[in-house]
């Protein structure tokens, strides 16, 4: 039985001309210009013709596996992996976790033609291209960082909804600090912002959103108006202590490579919480320590100007007393000072025997200590001696019922007999009832 051979188009043309060669209607130098080869390729084409037909003219590769063809094992293998263990990466990190983790030295290109052959498509969706314009990055790591909060499920089902607090550097990329919170709050950015001087130093400014986190959005007061002064939240207060300029955003927009980051980090963060099984909050905060300088690495650009411009902090300041909640406090009569239910006993000291009603600032520390400070001094405290009221609610104190009076108890027992007694008239009453009831039914 022969073998049924199709023909392409452009086959089909080189049949044709071949066959006019043949038939003497062409010379070869004719059909050599209509089918754009040489003389000699020609007359080789014209032998295979007498020799096989019209299926000699096919191409020699047709029905073959390329050489370079990825094996099937292979194939198979990746597909499986795709569709469990490392269900939900694109295309690209999937690439990066099969070379890294199964030993599978495949392209990008190849994995996701793999990936769209078994039906299986990028999780993450693309939207259309819109035109926008790039603003320059900044020329030095350090003159902008853009720091903000998402809240995402970083655990999906296995664990609580988490807040991911993240700084980012302008120039560079290069993610500076993270932390993952319960919520977004005044205590993360205070420890991010700790982070971030401690391992980089001081930028020169922060790009924030308008959250209450980082001002006071409501109207100042008067006094604040005649004093030419801003009133400021505890995470602006620590930036203007550290010199750093805040510049809040007039939209998301704005600040879009933090943007872009939290849109990454829901990427390939997310699955790397789905693969080390993190469904804590501690096992998040490990994942992420991991995840950070390997990201730095691979995503990072450098800077215009090599020279980095963050400022080293002063040795002689504690960036504790500045990454932490400050309160003015009024110091009572027995030299003690609130602050919510704690209450702290000032000692005497080489500034001042007894600090009664003086004013102090009660530094609340990122680590839940308390310390007091009078003219910028510590002065020595300790936990003042709780009050009754304080220690009744700490004990759960049970209140026992109060003795009755005499009165309210003689009249209690007035009442009991009056009840007896009505009772029985009730009782004695549906008794003759029921006897006469008896008498007319007879």
């Amino acid at each position: 039985m022969r073998e049924i051979v199709t023909l392409t188009p452009q086959e089909r043309q080189r049949l044709t001309v071949v066959m006019h060669v043949e038939g003497g209607q062409l010379t070869a130098a004719q059909a050599a210009e209509l089918i754009g080869r040489s003389e000699r390729q020609v007359r080789r084409l014209l032998a295979a013709y007498r020799q096989g037909g019209a299926g000699a003219l096919a191409h020699g590769n047709r029905g073959r596996s390329p050489a370079q063809r990825i094996p099937e094992q292979v194939r198979s293998q990746v597909v499986e992996l795709a569709r469990t263990r490392y269900a939900g990466l694109n295309d690209t990190h999937l690439t990066e976790k099969l070379e890294e983790r199964e030993a599978i030295a495949l392209s990008r290109s190849s994995v996701r033609r793999i990936r769209r052959d078994a039906g299986l498509s990028s999780p993450r969706t693309r939207r259309a291209p819109q035109h926008r314009q790039r603003r320059e990055r900044k020329a030095q790591a350090g003159l902008l960082v853009q720091w903000d909060g998402s809240e995402h499920a970083w655990l999906g089902e296995r664990g609580p909804r988490l807040t991911l607090l993240a700084a980012i550097d302008d120039a560079t990329g290069v993610v500076l600090a993270a932390r993952f919170r319960q919520a977004e709050d005044a205590h993360g950015y205070l420890q991010l912002l700790a982070d971030l001087v401690t391992a980089y130093g001081i930028p020169a400014a922060i790009y924030h959103d308008r959250h209450g986190i980082f001002r006071v959005n409501a109207p100042a007061s008067v006094a604040e108006q005649l004093a030419g002064q801003a009133p400021l939240t505890q995470v602006g207060r620590a930036l203007a202590e550290l010199g750093i300029t805040a510049i809040p955003a007039g939209s998301p927009q704005a600040k879009g490579r933090i943007e872009r980051l939290f849109g990454t980090f829901q990427d390939r963060l997310v699955a790397e919480l789905a693969l080390a099984a993190a469904c804590t909050l501690a096992d998040a905060t490990r994942v992420l320590a991991a995840f950070l300088p390997a990201y730095n690495a691979r995503f990072a650009v450098p800077a215009a100007d090599p020279t980095a411009a963050f400022r080293p902090l002063d040795p002689t300041v504690d960036l504790a007393t500045i990454c932490c909640f400050k309160y003015l406090r009024t110091v009572g009569r027995d030299n003690t000072v609130p602050l919510g239910e704690h209450r702290l006993q000032l000692l005497p000291g080489p500034q001042r025997l007894s600090y009664a009603r003086a004013e102090v600032e009660v530094h609340e520390r990122l680590d839940g200590s308390l310390v007091v400070y009078y003219q910028g001094e510590p002065v020595a405290s300790q936990p003042a001696p709780a009050e009754a009221p304080v220690l009744r609610a700490r004990k759960g104190r049970v209140t026992q019922p109060a003795p009755m009076p005499p009165l309210v108890e003689e009249a209690r027992e007035d009442l009991a007999v009056v009840v007896g007694r009505v009772t029985d008239s009730l009782t004695c009453y549906h008794d003759r009832v029921t006897e006469h009831q008896h008498i007319l039914d007879t």
